[in-house]
């Protein structure tokens, strides 16, 4: 039996894992976390649940189909539910909305709320539908380094109704001329920081990314967002993969041009070898520098995150499970975080409380915020020497909103830096996404998901195509299976 290593147990390698068991091969995973997830982690603090990391949820028919490849019933292991609204959102000028799951439901209210047509609405989301249905099976389910990728009848109907995708212009100009509406314009230019992007340089064909969320829905698992990388775990432990934690991988083994294995505290051999980690981070320390492709590590980060975790010992009902409380300069906030070192005064704030929809993430009459920010990429700075002030311009952020003080209402707080994301992930520079999307050929230079010097590597995870986020790490791992199984077919 051919044998395969994993290097990461984040959600792209623990579904590469699972497919590569599935194709029969012999898998062993290798992690130098004490937990597999990667970002997509949890934590108890004072009777408080809290996801460290990813808290949306989308597409969970990727999660359900690596149950499906292994004749089991997905619900029986694995439990989600959707939610009504999408997101909740505020403005400092006093303006609320709340956006609904229900397509016809949201045209008609935010009609209502920012004085636009439904007409208009409803035209701006069957573009984003047609840019997904267009670009969905090459860029995000296929790999763009393979030229016979493109020679097939969907690809060349993409290409010929280019146009309508927007590549030309930024998120933001396609946004603002389709919807006008400031207030509507900055709630779908927020998409943007999906990728760890600025909607005034990232394309406007990035306008697909509100058609995962708005038009095929918003889910919670029943235990938390942790359940997904526990219950595929408890999958692929069921089907014979191996995890192998708290072991650090030292080096990738080379012989010749392949990859044969990987060092640890020693050597394992392996025909196949799968990384998840960061592709900064691989290159930097797993292998040789003369197999670093400088295209890809020179291309710009992401976005990073600082984050807090509150407890807090009351209920607010202005707020839903995902809330968003804009700057009034968004523009100047995208600019300060990719030309500056810190964070703007004003930020954009998101809070995710879970204990809305599960009641044990917290006790009584309390609810658990996970609470952030967009942060500048790790560049040196003083984070703890940050935070007292990030922490106080969110609260104000909050006050200004809601008119709730909340530093009256703490009663637990951690705290997540880009720095302790860069040590605890090994993301470089603490960026989310691995590089930015910020031009317009940027989904072609992400690097792709083998390697074109050594054969027998291959890539998976949020800094490699088709980019980062739960549903595109999945695809990522697809990706890598059927490149593996395809090589395995021609030899």
């Amino acid at each position: 039996m051919s044998k395969a290593i994993v290097i990461g147990a984040g959600i792209g390698g623990i579904a590469a894992a699972l497919r590569l068991r599935h194709v029969g091969l012999d898998v062993e995973v290798f992690e130098a976390a004490d937990h597999t997830g990667g970002k997509l982690s949890q934590f108890e603090m004072d009777g408080f649940r809290f996801d460290r990391g990813p808290s949306l949820f989308t597409l969970p028919g990727l999660v359900d189909e690596l149950f499906s490849l292994f004749g089991e019933t997905p619900a029986q292991h694995f439990r989600y539910r959707q939610i009504e609204e999408s997101c909740r959102y505020f403005w400092e000028d006093g303006t609320r909305f709340t956006a609904a799951a229900d397509s016809e439901q949201f045209i008609r209210e935010a009609s209502e709320c920012f004085g636009v047509s439904d007409s208009r609405i409803d035209r701006y989301l069957k573009a984003n539908q047609r840019k997904y249905d267009l670009t969905a099976d090459l860029f995000l389910e296929r790999s763009l380094h393979r030229w016979r990728n493109f020679m097939n009848a969907k690809t060349l109907r993409a290409l010929l109704s280019s146009w309508r995708l927007d590549i030309h212009r930024s998120l933001h100009d396609t946004n603002a001329n389709a919807l006008k509406e400031p207030r509507l314009v900055q709630l779908f230019d927020r998409y943007a920081t999906y990728n760890g992007s600025s909607p005034y340089r990232t394309p406007g064909i990035m306008s697909m990314i509100p058609h995962l969320e708005m038009m095929l829905g918003t889910y919670l698992p029943d235990g938390g967002m942790y359940d997904i990388a526990e219950s595929l775990t408890s999958l692929a432990q069921k089907q014979g993969v191996r995890f192998h934690l708290s072991t650090k991988v030292e080096s990738i083994l080379i012989s010749g041009r392949k990859a044969v294995g990987i060092r640890t505290t020693k050597d394992h051999h392996a025909d196949i070898v799968v990384s998840n980690l960061d592709i900064h981070s691989l290159y930097t320390q797993l292998l040789p520098q003369k197999y670093a492709p400088r295209k890809s590590l020179v291309q710009e980060r992401s976005s990073s995150a600082f984050v807090f975790y509150w407890g807090i010992n009351r209920l607010v009902p202005e707020l839903g499970l995902h809330n968003i409380l804009f700057s009034e300069d968004y523009k100047q906030e995208f600019q300060d975080l990719f030309y500056s070192s810190e964070p703007i005064d004003d930020p954009t704030v998101y809070i995710n409380i879970t204990s809305k929809h599960v009641a044990s993430d917290a006790p009584c009459g309390m609810e658990n915020w996970f609470v952030m920010i967009n942060a500048p990429r790790h560049q040196g700075q003083d984070w703890h020497t940050l935070m007292p002030n990030i922490k106080k311009n969110i609260i104000q952020k909050i006050q200004s909103n809601l008119s709730i003080n909340m530093a009256d209402h703490i009663i637990a707080e951690k705290y997540w830096t880009p720095l302790q994301i860069q040590e605890q992930t090994a993301s470089h520079q603490g960026s989310l996404y691995g590089s930015s999307s910020n031009s317009r050929f940027s989904a072609f230079l992400r690097h792709p998901n083998f390697s074109k010097k050594l054969e027998g590597l291959y890539f998976c995870g949020g800094s490699v195509h088709p980019g980062g986020g739960i549903p595109l790490c999945l695809h990522s791992a697809k990706i890598v299976s059927d490149l593996i199984k395809s090589k395995t077919c021609k030899a």
